[in-house]
């Protein structure tokens, strides 16, 4: 956890991959104590050539790492992992296959609260545009588990941190959950940031997780092993008693030739019977090994998934994951009716159909209750998306001027209230809010088309060329927007075309 982040020059792993799917070829190398990716492709019709500096590294090693890159205060993901477990460089989960390059990929405060110390807030115009530094110090330090140390260190020891045997089982679960919980869907509470999350704080005041009732332990996801932990008979036997820390300890890990001992000895704790322990498997005393399998994982590449299920018999085929059903809270917290319609609105936008009808009940009743519910942005975001989706572009107009009047930088409600603009001919005000939203959020890139092809079709021509410069500027392998550039250039007059 100590080494979980830092400067980059501290984590440096040299990379040269060749992802076949894009044709681009990625190397990381280190110059004069200053750290680089390049990536070029040679192949004629769709050149690429460049490279960033990159600032920090997050991921100990152990399982993973990526690079932190600058650009006029936004911060970015490098596009390429290293995945530890194969000892392989890959393309960032998710894109694979893809064949282009995502260089606008952002770092949030989020990401940072698990992976360094000090997080910075982002500014209010973008999840990852920052003030200066995205984060004070590298890794996890004793407060992220402990809270605030500075009485400790003032006292020279004296003054005792947060003890966490000593806090309510939710509260103690709460400190490793912050990071090591993820679910379906994740929705913060009405006004909460999960990264303002302290310890001893519960986490459920901060934020609700969502899994699909029929879904099969921990779903496959790399980072839910607690909600296939519920799951167990282990815990289910043991209630609270059992936690994260009964058999992990945050401290650091066993070493390698000590793993199957350390870990036995931990289900011993709980199965003590003295013959028990003698008779068990003892020509394999990996209890794991029949009780907690590791599949691939269903979401990250060149990963595998602890199985903490902790079933009498297991496989190491890939756990399935459940894409549609009714979504449930991990760990059985209530949830209001805008907390679940969110959540189902986030499967609506995976693909669930059936997602979209509950969510959109849900999200009208819970508008309804509260009295329009105002400065709630993300309830009138996703309810609007989800009228204009159905066809209801009247409802979903004002459900996104709602939104926006609680969040003037509400990309999507901006960017989709602008295509009903558009629709309505109602040109210069859609103009203005997608130039408000490619001024505050360059990841916003379909935005930034729509704007050039809306500028160029009404006779802006150098306005256009100055947003498709500033989304080649961040997305340099972006093709349409390229080849609509050299139009622009040659004098070409394909706006109304597009």
């Amino acid at each position: 956890m100590a080494q979980a982040s830092g400067p980059a020059s501290d984590g440096f792993i040299a990379a040269d991959f060749e992802h076949a799917a894009s044709g681009i070829h990625y190397r990381i190398t280190e110059e004069a104590g200053k750290v680089w990716l390049s990536y070029q492709r040679e192949d004629f019709a769709r050149q690429l050539d460049g490279r960033e500096e990159l600032k920090y590294f997050l991921g100990s090693g152990r399982r993973g790492r990526t690079y932190l890159f600058e650009r006029d205060g936004y911060w970015f993901e490098s596009p390429i992992n290293w995945y530890a477990k194969k000892q392989v460089w890959d393309m960032t989960p998710h894109y694979l296959e893809a064949r282009e390059m995502p260089l606008t990929l952002p770092v949030d405060p989020g990401c940072l609260h698990c992976h360094a110390s000090g997080a910075a807030g982002a500014l209010p115009d973008a999840r990852n545009h920052y003030a200066g530094a995205p984060f004070a110090t590298g890794g996890i330090t004793c407060e992220a588990c402990h809270g605030d140390g500075s009485a400790h260190v003032a006292s020279g020891g004296k003054a005792r941190m947060l003890n966490l045997d000593a806090l309510e089982p939710v509260q103690r679960d709460s400190v490793c959950l912050n990071c090591h919980l993820e679910g379906q869907a994740g929705v913060n509470r009405l006004g909460k940031k999960i990264e303002d999350f302290r310890p001893g704080e519960n986490l459920f005041d901060y934020a609700l997780y969502f899994v699909y009732r029929s879904e099969n332990g921990s779903g496959g996801r790399a980072t839910s092993q607690y909600e296939a932990l519920l799951k167990s008979a282990c815990k289910r036997k043991s209630g609270d008693k059992l936690t994260c820390t009964t058999c992990h300890d945050p401290h650091g890990s066993p070493p390698e030739e000590k793993r199957v001992e350390f870990y036995r000895q931990r289900c011993l704790g709980c199965h003590s019977g003295a013959a028990f322990a003698k008779n068990h498997h003892a020509e394999n005393r990996d209890c794991t090994a029949c009780h907690m399998a590791r599949p691939p994982s269903n979401d990250i590449a060149h990963e595998q998934v602890t199985d903490h299920w902790i079933r009498k018999r297991v496989s190491q085929e890939r756990l399935p994951l459940a894409t549609s059903g009714e979504l449930v809270t991990v760990g059985g917290m209530a949830a209001s009716d805008r907390d679940l319609g969110v959540a189902y609105a986030q499967m609506a936008a995976r693909g669930d159909e059936q997602a979209g009808m509950r969510a959109m009940a849900l999200l009208r009743r819970a508008e309804a209750e509260t009295n329009g519910a105002a400065g709630d942005h993300e309830l009138h975001a996703q309810l609007g998306f989800l009228e204009q989706i159905d066809g209801k572009s009247a409802e979903a107009a004002e459900e996104y001027k709602r939104a926006l009047a609680a969040d003037e930088f509400d990309a999507l409600a901006a960017g989709d209230l602008a295509l009903i603009e558009v629709r309505e001919r109602n040109v210069r005000e859609a103009i203005k809010l997608w130039s408000s939203v490619v001024e505050h959020d360059p990841t916003q890139v379909k935005a930034g088309m729509n704007l050039a092809l809306t500028e160029c079709a009404t006779g802006d021509r150098e306005g256009a060329e100055r947003v498709l410069a500033r989304v080649v500027e961040f997305s340099p392998d972006d093709q349409e927007a390229r080849r609509f550039e050299a139009e622009m250039k040659s004098g070409g007059k394909g706006c109304l075309a597009r």
